[in-house]
């Protein structure tokens, strides 16, 4: 019985006292049910406490095991720097859990800078946990842009890894960030819906749930410690869970849940992943057969350029046969989106049209989201199966002389000066005022602050 005991919680700050100044007293029902949570592990006795946290180094497709001999953190950025910890690794555990992971084929290892201070998703749990339990080890793991699939199979190695030595763990992350028009946030109708779904299936110990979330209600729910839940899940793979929700509170705007996993007895009909590979295959099944000519068009044009066509040689002459006359007649720029597992893969797109034809201008940028864009490594033979592709046919653009005529759900916005232009689509999540529009837009073409700048508004019809 390698997994002890295992828990998920929030991470936000005010819950300490010495940030809270009493505010905490707003959230007491997740301050006690921290408090209670973090006493469960203590009766475990662990040696080791692995902390999954969604705020150290997180990468699209690699997961950081945090490497060297220990770590401190502490809340001085939210003003309380008398709130502190330091605690060593375990650097033989987190080599083992490496080894595990390569052996299966998850892309995990311990990279980065050694001891590296700590985030305050991992300082917030050991800080509480210190009051109540001292001279253990930490193993400190991120999350990352991979799939469910992905994060509940690097638990299953952090389970093998651990051998017969007790280790308890830990998932610090909140729910959404959504639930309140007042909140830091804002709100969106996701929120709720998506927090639901979460803490039933904690509730529930119900793993398969956790997993078949919607990367999509994930996102427009704005998440932040889903992953980090279904890792800890994956710890405890095949393994019968005495689950409880200790708390739910939404009171700032943003989702804090509390909750203990109590391991049992080897139950194998509790072993998730195959079931959760299994209905990540239907989902993309169903949303490729549901692909309109735009999406299908770029998704062939990166299986051809992946299966050996020359990038010279794009886009193919003549274009494939039975294709749309809104797609060979037209010309229009155009935005290709790549997302994998609900997170960005690739994203690449022109303002104007640069070829002869709308169907042109996405087979040139289909192919540059996957292999040319600097933010991500080239896309593999591999993940094209795995994608959800977007179209964005952008509409011409015409000038406005105020941010009053921007509405960012409805309009992109182009800002330029001395030659420089930056863009931004419409409808992105988390951006909800023309002003944050304006802001990203500007710093993406590298235009000062305080530069005068021109505004343009387009429309955009977009293709799923």
């Amino acid at each position: 019985m390698p997994i002890v005991a295992a828990v998920a919680v929030p991470h936000p700050p005010i819950l300490h006292p010495l940030v809270g100044q009493g505010e905490e007293a707003k959230i007491h029902a997740t301050q006690a049910a921290y408090q209670t949570a973090m006493r469960f592990v203590a009766a475990a006795q662990p040696q080791t406490v692995v902390v999954i946290t969604s705020h150290a180094n997180a990468y699209s497709d690699w997961f950081e095991i945090s490497p060297g001999s220990g770590a401190a953190g502490n809340l001085s950025r939210f003003g309380a720097p008398g709130a502190k910890t330091h605690v060593p690794y375990n650097e033989a555990f987190a080599a083992a859990i490496e080894a595990e992971a390569m052996a299966k084929g998850v892309p995990a290892g311990c990279t980065g800078r050694p001891n590296a201070p700590l985030d305050h998703g991992a300082t917030i749990p050991l800080l509480f946990l210190q009051q109540e339990y001292t001279g253990y080890q930490v193993v400190r793991i991120g999350i990352s842009g991979l799939g469910a699939a992905q994060h509940y199979a690097l638990g299953a190695c952090i389970a093998a890894a651990a051998g017969d030595a007790p280790v308890a763990v830990i998932a610090s992350g909140d729910l959404s960030h959504k639930l309140r028009e007042d909140g830091p946030y804002g709100f969106a109708p996701e929120g709720p819906v998506l927090d639901e779904e979460i803490t039933t299936a904690l509730a529930e110990g119900d793993f398969a749930r956790l997993m078949a979330i919607d990367p999509r209600l994930a996102q427009k729910g704005a998440e932040c410690g889903l992953r980090c839940f279904v890792m800890m899940a994956g710890c405890l793979d095949g393994r019968a869970v005495d689950a409880r929700l200790l708390s739910y509170e939404g009171t700032f705007g943003v989702g804090y849940a509390v909750a203990t996993f109590a391991p049992g007895a080897p139950d194998d009909t509790r072993r998730f992943l195959a079931k959760a590979q299994q209905q990540d295959a239907l989902r993309l099944a169903a949303r490729k057969a549901a692909e309109d000519p735009f999406v299908r068009l770029a998704r062939a044009s990166i299986a051809g350029y992946l299966a050996g066509g020359a990038r010279s040689a794009l886009p193919p002459a003549p274009l494939p046969d039975a294709l749309p006359d809104e797609l060979t007649t037209t010309r229009a720029g155009v935005f290709v989106s790549l997302h994998k597992g609900g997170a960005l893969r690739g994203c690449i797109g022109t303002i104007a049209p640069t070829c002869e034809s709308t169907a042109a201008e996405i087979w040139q940028n289909a192919v540059s989201a996957a292999v040319e864009d600097p933010r991500f490594e080239p896309l593999q033979p591999e993940e094209l199966d795995t994608l959800e592709i977007s179209v964005d046919v952008l509409q011409p653009p015409e000038d406005i002389a105020s941010p009053a005529l921007l509405d960012p759900q409805k309009y992109g916005v182009i800002v330029s000066h001395a030659g420089r232009r930056g863009l931004l689509l419409p409808a992105l999540e988390g951006v909800d005022t023309a002003e944050e529009q304006i802001d990203i837009a500007r710093r993406k073409a590298g235009i000062a602050p305080n530069a005068p700048f021109t505004l343009q508004r387009f429309l955009v019809v977009r293709h799923e």
